[in-house]
């Protein structure tokens, strides 16, 4: 977040920086300080502080100041350290969670809220409209597509999730305009995966994308109408079984559904009640 702020000054308005270039001197004190203190000290009105925080890419000053406090909190690497061979089981267990939580904080500071927001208007109006919404993933994604699946199938979506290329050719090609697609990827060059999301486009249909940036995948939602969803970590593809990128995947997917759920509204409530009280007699007492 810091190098983002950095790199942003050249761009800025002269009085936003003076603002970014209080904010690198003290993160953690801008982050404490009120709007009063920091429009002072910056030599700036508040309204400049805010706009300064939009112009970086963020909501607005809480939400700047929540997601600077968590990039610059003690104790959490932000530094992504490689699970070897001859670690023992205590030095894996913390590496993993190291790393796991260092990616999740990671992604809180460098999320979208803009590209989140046209994901879950997309998925919103494809639900409203009776239209389908399907989860696109193979190997690993594959799995994370099924979780997918299982979450809104929970909220009454109905939806469906192909990890077979042939199959998510094949629904990809029925696909029109207002279905919804989500293409779920760690690298973002599955062959199976870009053939299926370019037919889905060129059928009309919206893909929602949820890949690492610059990926071809990726670059295919820079087309009009088609959302991008970055899922960038440090983990490479060559060792082991990835386990930062399925988490990261899963989260998104977490947010996406949490967010639908929060637009449909107060109706959903007694069909999850329902669903509890049914789910009941499966459970011993």
């Amino acid at each position: 977040m810091l190098d983002r702020i950095k790199a942003s000054l050249p761009s800025l308005a002269p009085a936003e920086q003076r603002v970014g270039r209080l904010v690198l001197a003290d993160p953690r004190a801008f982050a404490s300080l009120p709007i009063t203190e920091l429009a002072s000290r910056a030599n700036v009105s508040k309204p400049t502080v805010v706009r300064f925080c939009r112009s970086v890419g963020y909501d607005g000053l809480s939400d700047f100041k929540l997601k600077l406090a968590g990039s610059v909190s003690e104790g959490v690497p932000f530094i992504h350290r490689s699970v070897d061979a001859d670690d023992k089981t205590g030095d894996v267990l913390v590496k993993v969670i190291d790393n796991t939580v260092a990616a999740f904080l990671k992604y809180r500071n460098d999320a979208s809220p803009l590209a989140f927001e046209k994901a879950t208007q997309a998925l919103l109006a494809t639900y409203n409209a009776g239209k389908r919404i399907e989860f696109f993933g193979v190997g690993n994604s594959g799995i994370v597509a099924q979780d997918a699946q299982h979450k809104f199938f929970r909220l009454g979506i109905t939806s469906i999730a192909y990890s077979d290329g042939h199959m998510q050719v094949m629904s990809a090609s029925l696909l029109g305009p207002g279905d919804c697609v989500v293409v779920i990827s760690n690298s973002g060059r599955t062959r199976d995966l870009m053939d299926s999301c370019d037919i889905a486009r060129k059928n009309g249909a919206t893909t929602i994308v949820i890949t690492a940036t610059g990926s071809p995948l990726a670059n295919i939602s820079k087309q009009p109408g088609h959302i991008h969803l970055a899922a960038d970590h440090p983990e490479g593809y060559d060792r082991y079984s990835p386990m930062v990128s399925r988490l990261l995947h899963l989260m998104i997917i977490d947010i996406l559904a949490t967010c639908v759920a929060l637009r449909i509204g107060p109706k959903l409530l007694p069909l999850l009640r329902e669903m509890k009280n049914n789910l009941r007699n499966k459970r011993y007492t």
